[in-house]
Formats: C-alpha cells, structure tokens, sequence
C-alpha cells in the first residue's frame, strides 16, 4: 500500500505522546527491522512532520521511520518555555528511550540538524548515526574571528543595537512582526529565496509552515527561540560525537556557505561522509530522490 501513495500530497497519519506534561506529536510509518536502525526525522525552524513526507514514504520501505515535531513547533504544544538546543536534545533522547526503544540514527534539517547534533554528541547509547541536512549552529572559530576582525563601534552604532534589542523585547513589536511573518505571501517569498526549484513550492508546503504558526502561544515560541541565549557549539559537539556522521548539503543555499562550513565539520570530524546536491536549504523537500537514495545507502553501510 506504501508503494502508491503520492508522497507530494498525501498527509501521514500521525499520534501523540506525553512529554513533561505536554502533548508531543509524531508519525510512524515502516516495520522494524531486527539489523537495521530505526530513523528518526527531525525538520527545521518554522517546519513539522509535514516536510518529511517525501521521505517517510520511500525510506519506510527498508526502515521503521519516525518523525517529530519539536516542542513549540507543527502540531506540538506551544509550551511558555524558554526554548533551546538542550531542551529539545532533552525531548529527543527521551523519545528515543520511551516510543522507539533501541539505537536509533537521527536526521535534522537545519534547527532540527543542531538538535540531532546534540543528541547525538551527549548521548552515544542511544545514537546509531547522525545525518545533518544543511545544519545550523554556531562555531566558536568564527565568534572569535568576528570579534577580532570586527572595528569598535562608535557611541551612534552602539545606540542603534540597543535600540533595536529594546525594540524587539516589546510585546507589540514582537506580535507586529510576527503577524507579518505568518503570511502567506510572505512564507512563499521566504521559499522562494532558498528553494532552488520553484515548482518545489506548492500551495500546500505554504500552508503546513503556516498553519502551526496560528496555533496557540506560537508567538511566546518565536519570541523564546530568537531570544534564547546559543547553546552548544558544533565544534565542541563534534569532539565529543562518536557514531558515523553524514552530511547532506543543498549547495545553492543562500542562507549558508555550504562549502565553507563543510570545511570547518572536516576539520573537528574528518571521518564524516559527506555529498553535496543542487539544491537549496531543505535538500530533502527539494530533492527527495536524491537525498532517500543517499541517506539509505548510508543507513545500510554503517549497518
């Protein structure tokens, strides 16, 4: 039945579980398998399950996929917390050890790829694998870097910068803008400038990026993230990681030097397989074909 469903289109069934008191959605699709790692599928900022179908229903075939949706994101709760990498490498161990129980490799797209880092690097009993979809996170070389090469601001630049922070922890600033943010015109314009095939934007990714962001304490969970101090660095993530890494880079995208930052993963873990696609920041919604055949090969080998 896997086999005909049109995985552009069809939405995946998912359930719930409880975390900390909260309800914390997800999707299973697949059979375990008794010699194969179970994956777990972790999106981005401001995604869900939703963006992982293109992948769910081809890597589900050869694997038991789950996907989920963060605290604070998709059609999980919209908790007031304060919103960081640890809490939700905190989520992701403890799905790992409570619904899928056993080693599992997890993937993250972008935020989601920093999670997994996370999780990955902290809690090795748990981590088969870890495969990072064009990953955020900081490194602590560049902080330094920037505050060397970086001139003293004068007193109008300084006034500025505290300006803008005081600007921002303003309740109606912060709903203003993210009135503006959730709509949809303003959602495709995003796509658009880090999606590299257009016809990847459809009517319906528009929507399931929006529809959470209408949800209940959604703007206390844009507030948090963006305000929440940096966790972890990835450098100090790598040297404590591991499990075989893989890095699935969208090139085209904008709003990371893919080639640059692929350096910096060699030098901190340079037994990392890596590939690069003609794709933007979200690989594995623009170019499933690629980034499924990758990934399960990758799955099968470190097996």
């Amino acid at each position: 039945m896997q086999t005909v469903i049109a995985p552009s289109t069809t939405p995946i069934p998912g359930q719930y579980w409880q975390w900390r008191g909260h309800n914390i959605y997800y999707v299973k699709a697949g059979d375990p398998h008794p010699q194969r790692p179970s994956l777990l599928l972790v999106h981005g900022f401001g995604a869900s399950t939703d963006h992982w179908r293109k992948n769910i229903t081809e890597l589900c075939q050869d694997f038991q996929v789950f996907a989920i949706d963060l605290l604070g994101f998709g059609r999980s709760e919209k908790a007031k917390l304060e919103y960081s990498g640890q809490l939700w490498r905190e989520q992701l161990r403890d799905f790992i050890s409570e619904v899928i129980g056993e080693k599992t490799v997890v993937a993250g797209n972008s935020l989601g790829g920093y999670a997994c880092l996370c999780v990955g690097a902290e809690y090795p009993d748990l981590v088969a694998g870890v495969v990072l979809l064009n990953s955020a996170g900081p490194f602590s070389e560049v902080e330094t870097v920037k505050t060397q090469i970086q001139p003293t601001q004068n007193p109008v630049q300084k006034l500025i910068g505290k300006t803008f922070k005081w600007t921002f922890k303003q309740r109606l600033f912060q709903a203003v803008l993210f009135q503006y943010l959730r709509q949809r015109w303003v959602i495709r314009r995003t796509l658009e400038k880090v999606y590299l095939d257009k016809t990847a934007i459809t009517d319906q990714l528009v929507t399931e990026i929006q529809r959470p962001a209408f949800d209940q304490g959604a703007l206390d969970v844009f507030v948090s993230v963006f305000s929440t101090p940096q966790g972890e660095k990835v450098d100090v993530l790598l040297q404590k990681l591991t499990c075989p890494l893989l890095l699935l880079w969208g090139e085209g995208d904008p709003w990371m030097k893919a080639r640059e930052r692929s350096q910096k993963f060699h030098q901190y873990y340079p037994q990392l397989t890596e590939h690069f696609i003609n794709a933007g920041h979200c690989p594995h919604d623009e170019a499933p074909d690629q980034i499924n055949s990758l990934f399960r090969d990758w799955v099968l080998s470190i097996n």
